[in-house]
This record gives C-alpha cells, sequence and structure tokens, in this order.
C-alpha cells in the first residue's frame, strides 16, 4: 500500500500551530515516528506531533540559554541532542520530558549529530574550531579535533563525517579512526560553505554555498570523474523589481543562498533557499524533481519524514542582511508539504 496521495488534487502544505517566535535554526525527524523537532533563535527547541493529513500539536518544549543552533534525534527515537549560542550541548527524553547538559565548548555549537556505534556517542561542531566526540557516560570529551576553521556545516552517515568551514575547508573523517582527518580539501565551490548532506550510502556528500550553487563530490578519488557541480536558487531580476526588500536598478541575476538540504529515504534530496524555493533534486540523473515556489520568505530548514510522506520546511528571516532587516512583516512559519511519489521517487534510467 502506498504512504503517498492517490488523488487527483494535490493536497495543499499545511501550516504548524504555535511557531517559535524567531527564526529556525534546524528542524529534525524522529526516525521512526511522525515527530517534528524545531530549534530556534527564541532560545527553544519545540517538537510537535503530526497526524493524519498534516494535523499538528506542540509535544514539548525545552530551553537552551541561548539561541538552539542544531537539534538531531537519535536512532531509536527516544532522545534529541541539540546545540547552541551558550555553547552547551544538551540531551531531551521524549520520555521523561527532561533535558540535561552533556558537553560544552568555548564558543557557540552549530553542528551535532549521533554516531550509530552503540548508540552513545555524540559528535559537536563549533565556531571554538574544534569537533568534539561525547561518550553520555563520561562529563569530558572521548576525543577532540582541532579544525582549520570554524565549524559551519557537518553530517554524518557511519562511517562517513563530512565537516565544512570558514574559509572553504572539508574535512572528511572515517569513523573508525574519528581522531584524525581522513582527507582535507578546499571546497570545489567558490563561495562560503552553507550546508551539507552525505549520500546516503556514505560513498560522498552534497554540499551548498552562500552562492546558489551545489556539489557531489565523491570521497575515494577513483570516483572523483563523477563529481559535478549545478546552480540553483537564482532569478532573472527585471530592473526595477524587487525581493525581500531590495529593489534593482538594471536587469540582472540574483543570486540566493542555498540554507539547507537533506535526503529522504527514496535516495533523492531537497534543497532550501533564501530566494523562497524549494527543489528536489535526483542527483544520479542530475534531474531536478520538483520546485516549491514563492513560499513567502527566506527558507531557512527543510527536512523529510522517515517515509518520504512529508517534507517540512521553515520560512523565517536569514540574518542576510543583519539585524537591520528583520522586519515585523517577515513572519516564523513551519510549513509541511504532502509529497507526491513524483516529486521524491529517482528517475527510472533508461
Amino acid at each position: 500500500m502506498s504512504l503517498f496521495s492517490l488523488s487527483a488534487s494535490k493536497p495543499a502544505d499545511v501550516e504548524f500551530a504555535n511557531p517559535p517566535s524567531d527564526s529556525v535554526s534546524a528542524l529534525a525527524w524522529s526516525p521512526n515516528a511522525d515527530l517534528l523537532a524545531a530549534a530556534s533563535w527564541s532560545n527553544e527547541v519545540r517538537v510537535y506531533e503530526v497526524g493524519p493529513n498534516g494535523a499538528n500539536q506542540g509535544k514539548a518544549m525545552y530551553s537552551h540559554e541561548g539561541p538552539a543552533l542544531c537539534a538531531k534525534w537519535s536512532k531509536d527515537g527516544t532522545k534529541i541532542v541539540s546545540g547552541g549560542a551558550d555553547n552547551a550541548a544538551r540531551m531531551f527524553d521524549a520520555g521523561s520530558g527532561q533535558s540535561t547538559q552533556i558537553g560544552a565548548h568555548d564558543a557557540p555549537i552549530k553542528c551535532i549529530d549521533w554516531i550509530d556505534v552503540g548508540g552513545g556517542l555524540v559528535v559537536t561542531g563549533s565556531w571554538d574550531k574544534t569537533l568534539r566526540y561525547w561518550d553520555l557516560r563520561q562529563q569530558a570529551p572521548v576525543v577532540q579535533v582541532t579544525l582549520p576553521e570554524r565549524c559551519y556545516a557537518m553530517d554524518c552517515v557511519y562511517p562517513l563525517l563530512v565537516v565544512g568551514t570558514a574559509e572553504r575547508h572539508m574535512q572528511i573523517f572515517n569513523l573508525n579512526n574519528p581522531g584524525t582527518a581522513f582527507k582535507t580539501i578546499a571546497s570545489p565551490l567558490r563561495m562560503q560553505t552553507r550546508t551539507l548532506a552525505c549520500l546516503p550510502d556514505a560513498s560522498g556528500y552534497v554540499l551548498a554555498s552562500i552562492e546558489g550553487r551545489c556539489a557531489i563530490q565523491y570521497v575515494e578519488d577513483s570516483k572523483t570523474s563523477l563529481n559535478f557541480s549545478f546552480k540553483c536558487h537564482r532569478k532573472d531580476m527585471a530592473k526595477g523589481s524587487q525581493t525581500f526588500g531590495s529593489q534593482f536598478k538594471t536587469s540582472s541575476q540574483q543570486v540566493f543562498a542555498v540554507n539547507d538540504l537533506a535526503f529522504n529515504s527514496m535516495g533523492t534530496f531537497v534543497t532550501a533557499g533564501s530566494d523562497g524555493t524549494l527543489n528536489i533534486w535526483d542527483h544520479n540523473s542530475r534531474t531536478r524533481l520538483k520546485t516549491i515556489v514563492e513560499v513567502g520568505g527566506p527558507v531557512v530548514a527543510a527536512r523529510f519524514n522517515h517515509s518520504s510522506q512529508y517534507l517540512a520546511y521553515a520560512i523565517s528571516y536569514d540574518w542576510s542582511q543583519g539585524y537591520q532587516g528583520n522586519t515585523a512583516a517577515q513572519k516564523t512559519k513551519i510549513m509541511l508539504h504532502p509529497c507526491q511519489e513524483d516529486e521524491v521517487k529517482p528517475k527510472v534510467k533508461k
């Protein structure tokens, strides 16, 4: 039986009730239930329960002492770990409703993930230029790695861990030897790394930049001929046109940041852009499967649920214009897009 809608008319996207009061920084679905965590600049991680037809309600909430910048569910769906501008890593127990601090850095924690080795290891990446591995049974990090620059993006599909830092450094780790980078390279993209995601089979990764570009990169040297990059999240702007408060004096192409990207269970992935659109891609066929256009503001985060039936995305200010650009007109919303099968299923090779 298909999980996807068989209706001829496509269902409308559903808005979540009670969104955070400030910009969303990260979204994360439980791997085995329709529970969505949202970390935000309002210092909170909120958990929403999604029911049939996208009906949703707040389920839980816990706080950091500064903006919450990242969040990730454990593989069994019982816990959430998060990091924030308070330099703290916290763990939330979904059963008890309690959160505890599990680690700390000397600067904000930008990225966090679980490592699937016994279920008890968490890795954090910080603006203090370190990567730290935490055994939840111990207070001090079990391994600390010095990064070449501040951690901006990170993802893990065991045994692959990829870290993107400031100044376009990329560090690739084999988690069988977590203390030493397996490979260090410069990003193939010319501009600052914004986000990245490992390929589902851990053979490589996708990274994206503030310049509206993505790159598919394979880890093994024997596969580098398969590497490629492509443009996305760009608009041809006519003279006098406006977008999110900016007016253009001449005809030009405006380039937007790719704020987030994430794979689904079918092996395709979504990119979320500051242009207010989302694109779903099949990297194997080098095809764009779907564009969700003009959702009402920058899309700052996006994630598929475990079955690829839903795509959650957050609309909020992306801080690209500093605090002056954060106007009351830009509302924070979390939306749910019911996916059609042809939007997420890979193209059949002919």
